[in-house]
């Protein structure tokens, strides 16, 4: 009569590579986090002690201490931002605006670009700040 042998397989799971591999997409995460925040420095009015929250997404409009406007980190004349935003409204029509004017920014310039989006068509625009600690 013949034996059978069983053979005994080990079942363990190394968990080295998979470490490996979570440590190497930490390091990508943290790298390239700060790069994904899209704009200008600017320093920015404080008013207010609450957030306001909304679930749509805002297009960045940037108004710098020298009176320069900028998409992202793209500096414009006034009247590309604003064809810019109308061509992005045709894309999503709940597009909302969002200025962020540096504090020593001129208050004309900050309107400027209120006034121009009003005229445009743009109801939902509003301006970006720092809260109060």
């Amino acid at each position: 009569m013949s034996r059978t042998r069983r053979r005994i397989t080990d079942a363990s799971l190394s968990l080295t590579p998979m470490i490996d591999v979570m440590t190497v997409l930490l390091a990508v995460f943290m790298v390239t986090t700060p790069m994904m925040t899209n704009g200008i420095d600017l320093d920015l009015p404080n008013a207010g002690t609450t957030v306001l929250t909304g679930t749509d997404h805002a297009m960045q409009i940037s108004v710098d201490s020298a009176g320069r406007y900028y998409i992202g980190t793209t500096q414009l004349p006034l009247d590309d931002v604003i064809k810019r935003a109308v061509a992005m409204r045709g894309e999503n029509s709940n597009l909302a605006i969002v200025i962020n004017g540096d504090r020593r920014a001129d208050y004309g310039a900050v309107m400027a670009v209120m006034g121009k989006l009003k005229t445009a068509g743009f109801e939902r625009v509003g301006l970006r700040t720092k809260l109060d600690k």
